[in-house]
């Protein structure tokens, strides 16, 4: 699954393969695109859009690639036919054996047409590197014949006559999976222990002549990456085993060019023993693997290392093998499933995403979010990259077992460019707040952009053309915070609407839909006092649609509503303008856009109403924000009975529980609070159970989430995980609420 680079006597890059793919959030927009010069609405330091190009299909999936200074982009896997873009599988085909070329920068297949083939079983091309003077490429696998040609696992191309070369034959006696070329020599690494009928364990080297090298790297299980150092003078070496030339050096070694003897080993601990290295790639100053691991306790993320002293410079510890890496003008781009990467405070466990962009020198993830599906095979998405330049533009090429790109069908192979730039950023979710007289908050949710974290929005009010607010905002998939501008040029009785744009510089999306408020001429008593009490989080539900839960507080802590749930529900739990949400009990709810660190006292407060006999979680607090949490407390949930429960973790499950149930109907107020006092549990304003004893909960980073999360082995564990019925007013606090400030709550809710 990996190719490697080339180099000329300067340690020039010439072409690297690796993998790339990241998932991006289903969403629709209405966008206009304007033209301007390459990247130039991309954040600095990503130089290369997240919009795919049209490109050949394959029909399998493509484990290698190489490319040239010509722009000419090879292709190697187990396929065996190629479609045009756009094409349905099985359709418009012509007979591709293993191998394609493309012109890099049109998508297009060249005339250059190669069958790499074996008597029985499967063949396939794992490996692809150019030779320095970009006159051969070595192609490396499991095959026994290039175009009818005698060969045994690796194999030699003319490149200006896509012939194989009949003057390099070398007998390898299993597959070759990793490739590194110099002017006059050959590294190679994969299954193998025999090389031209000598031992060679797992690695070894030839000349560009086929003939057998000293060179001795012998480890004791697979080789999958081999990199030769910007100087040529070391190897690095990356795979599966954990001794090399009977060093201790697990995954990853560092080897002399010319004798094969360890410079710098990777003892035990380094890389754990259930992870293993796919890919390595450099640039003047370092180099970089990819990680992939099974099991428990597992390293699937990338470390740099510096070249000076072989060190590393830092890791990143996502969790969702890593295929492969590439280095473009300070970026690393990197292939892989990754589904977690709480471990490093971004994005928590949630379905795959497969691209990932991170500066060399941090490993904090850079806005670049193209992606691509699983696909086929085992199935993980990407595995492969490669670039050049064509035409005045840099393109990068992604082969892998994707059959999908940014949501569209598309198989095995696809690519991106420094430019233009087309993707306009997702329209605003808005939502309006008139709990004090004489203002409007306009309240939104960050849009999302493929490829720039900073945006530009424009607000624009009572159907205006020219915008009466401009601000700007950063924001990624997993993290779009609420933002807010405050309208005090309205008076008590007017209404006005507002419309917002956003915009990366290039590309600007539609504009929202009017959303309109009345000014108020008194504040809202409920809110109020919510507010006065020092709610961190507080939620009305006000919305109409999208997936936007408004925070009416200053923690402007938004909630993302998930699958769709009932908007604009009346009559609400509170008199006044505000409306509730309804959740159906099977998948919906809401998650708070901020990740929290352990409340050490607590408070939360929110109003339902509800006939099931199913129960569900009301309220809680909760690792994960995309599916169930795997850790989960400090939550008030209904039993099936319809009797409320509040828990938290510590050493096992702390409840107190109510002996009545509130399951009739009708509007109810809860409150439950954690503090030096213990638990307790408010309904109706009053005081329902309590634990003196229980002032501690379990200790993890978490999101606040209502109406479903995991309650799994939770004492009167309810029929569903998820509530159906209506919520209102949800608030968190930071301290324990009093027995009076809960009474006086639920005393206002007439207004």
């Amino acid at each position: 699954m990996n190719a490697t680079t080339g180099r000329g006597p300067a340690g020039r890059r010439r072409t690297r393969a690796g993998v790339a793919a990241l998932c991006l959030l289903a969403g629709a927009l209405t966008a206009t695109a304007s033209a301007g010069s390459p990247a130039s609405a991309l954040t600095p330091p990503v130089s290369l859009t997240a919009d795919d190009l049209a490109t050949w299909q394959t029909n399998g999936i493509v484990w290698s690639m190489a490319a040239s200074d010509a722009g000419v982009v090879y292709a190697g896997g187990t396929f065996s036919a190629l479609r045009p873009p756009g094409a349905e599988a099985g359709t418009s085909e012509r007979p591709a054996l293993n191998f394609a070329a493309f012109d890099a920068a049109t998508g297009e297949p060249t005339g250059c047409e190669l069958s790499f083939t074996m008597s029985s079983g499967t063949a396939t091309v794992r490996a692809l590197a150019l030779s320095p003077d970009q006159k051969t490429l070595y192609a490396g696998g499991q095959f026994g014949a290039v175009n009818g040609v005698g060969v045994s696992n690796i194999a030699a191309v003319d490149t200006a006559t896509c012939t194989p070369r009949q003057d390099f034959k070398v007998s390898v006696s299993a597959t070759v999976r990793a490739l590194a070329v110099t002017a006059d020599t050959v590294y190679l690494g994969g299954d193998f222990n025999k090389v031209a009928g000598q031992t060679r364990n797992k690695f070894a080297a030839v000349t560009t002549a086929a003939a057998l090298k000293p060179w001795t790297a012998d480890a004791d299980e697979v080789g999958r990456a081999v990199e030769l150092t910007p100087d040529g003078g070391r190897v690095l070496l990356g795979g599966n085993f954990f001794k090399v030339n009977g060093t201790n050096s697990h995954a990853l070694a560092v080897v002399d060019a010319v004798t094969g003897a360890v410079v710098k080993g990777y003892p035990a601990g380094f890389i754990p023993d259930t992870s293993t290295v796919q890919d390595i790639t450099t640039d003047a100053t370092g180099f970089y693997t990819a990680n992939e691991g099974t099991g428990a306790g597992v390293f699937d993320g990338r470390i740099a290392l510096n070249l000076g002293n072989f060190e590393q410079r830092w890791r990143d510890t996502c969790l969702g093998a890593t295929q492969a890496v590439l280095v473009h003008r300070g970026v690393l781009y990197s292939g892989s499933h990754a589904h977690d990467c709480s471990s490093m405070d971004e994005f928590p466990d949630q379905p795959r995403r497969h691209l990932l962009a991170q500066s060399v020198n941090d490993p904090k993830l850079l806005p670049w979010f193209p992606d691509t599906n699983d696909g086929i095979g085992e199935p993980v998405g990407p595995r492969v990259m490669a670039q050049t330049d064509k035409g005045g533009h840099h393109y990068l090429w992604v082969g892998g077992e994707f059959t999908s790109v940014n949501g569209v069908r598309q198989q095995g192979l696809t690519r991106f460019a420094d430019g233009p730039d087309t993707g306009a950023p997702w329209v605003p979710n808005v939502s309006l707040s008139t709990v004090a007289p004489g203002r409007i908050e306009v309240n939104w949710q960050a849009s999302f952009d493929a490829d720039d974290g900073q945006l530009t929005y424009r607000i624009y009010k009572d159907g205006a053309t020219t915008p009466v607010h401009t601000t700007t905002g950063y924001s990624v998939f997993w993290d779009r915070p609420q933002l807010r501008w405050t309208d005090t040029d309205v008076a008590p009785g007017e209404t006005h609407s507002y419309r917002i744009s956003a915009s990366d510089g290039t590309n600007t999306s539609a504009k929202s839909p009017a959303a309109s408020a009345t000014v108020t001429s008194t504040a809202e008593k409920y809110p109020a006092r919510v507010l006065s009490d020092g709610a961190s989080l507080y939620w009305r539900y006000d919305e109409g649609s999208s997936t936007f839960a408004a925070d009416t507080g200053s923690g402007r802590d938004n909630g993302f509503l998930r699958n769709s749930p009932a908007y604009r529900q009346k009559p609400a739990a509170v008199a006044g303008p505000s409306t509730a949400i309804g959740f159906n009990g099977s998948n919906q709810y809401a998650y708070s856009n901020r990740r929290h660190p352990q409340p050490a006292r607590f408070s939360v407060e929110t109003w339902f109403r509800t006939t099931t006999a199913k129960g569900g979680k009301i309220i809680g607090f909760g690792n994960v924000t995309m599916q169930n949490s795997t850790r989960f407390d400090k939550h008030v949930y209904m039993r099936d009975d319809g009797r409320l429960v509040f828990g938290v973790y510590s050493g096992g499950a702390k409840t107190i529980a109510t002996s009545d149930a509130y399951n009739n109907g009708a509007w109810h107020h809860v409150v439950a609070t954690q503090g030096a006092g213990g638990t307790a549990l408010y309904v109706d304003g009053k005081l329902r159970a309590s634990n003196s004893s229980y002032t501690v909960n379990e200790n993890y980073s978490g999101y606040w989430r209502v109406g479903g999360d995991n309650l799994k082995n939770w004492p009167g564990q309810p029929t569903s995980s998820f509530f159906a019925g209506q919520i209102d007013e949800t608030a968190v606090y930071p301290t324990a609420l009093s027995a009076s400030a809960v009474s006086a709550h639920y005393a206002l809710r007439t207004g």
